[in-house]
């Protein structure tokens, strides 16, 4: 698993707002998966437009099956067991077009929300940390709506990239941007002609 102030010292990116691109995986996009997403491809062709504009700034996270079955991810996992498999399984890996989308290792995390990762990492610098963050990735209802309201506690200013967000199916894609838009100014809900103007500065 990745550590983030590892990853953090890794490179010295260039100021300014942040790309996070949540969980772009095998087992988020296939076509042939339990949880790939049918509005994965066109989800990506805009997540890879704000990667060409955020250049170095940009975050790439990853899901991994790796948490205690001794708590309710045992359950979780009992329920899904397709997806009950080592972390190294190909599921795993990044879709191969998403291998290019940042210069920095993956955030790794066993959980839904990816936040306390990702603040780590902007933490450490204070012109890093204060930057604005746009969100987008997979799936819409799940990680990334996780991940957006704990930004929102944590005083981040975010905004969702509505159509470079891929939801479980488009009525729950709905239903999770209507939710993280009750939550200005914390979270502000967009699309990639507006996010691409953010990210240019």
């Amino acid at each position: 698993m990745t550590d983030a102030a590892e990853a953090g010292r890794s490179l010295t990116p260039s100021k300014g707002p942040w790309l996070v691109v949540i969980d772009p995986q095998n087992i988020f996009a296939a076509p042939d998966s339990a949880w790939g997403s049918p509005m994965f491809p066109a989800a990506f062709a805009n997540i890879r437009r704000l990667a060409d504009v955020a250049t170095d700034r940009v975050l790439v996270t990853r899901w991994l099956p790796t948490a205690d079955r001794r708590t309710s991810w045992g359950d979780y996992f009992a329920a899904w067991p397709f997806a009950d498999k080592s972390a190294d399984d190909p599921l795993y890996d990044l879709v191969p077009a998403a291998r290019s989308l940042s210069p920095h290792p993956t955030l790794d995390l066993p959980t839904f929300g990816k936040w306390d990762a990702i603040d780590r990492f902007l933490s450490l610098s204070k012109d890093i940390g204060s930057a604005p963050v746009v969100l987008a990735g997979v799936s819409t209802d799940c990680c990334v709506i996780s991940t957006a309201l704990a930004a929102a506690d944590a005083g981040a200013r975010v905004t969702i990239a509505a159509d470079a967000c891929a939801g479980s199916t488009p009525e729950n894609h709905g239903a999770a941007i209507q939710v993280m838009g009750l939550y200005p100014p914390q979270l502000t809900v967009s699309d990639t002609t507006s996010a691409l103007r953010i990210l240019a500065g």
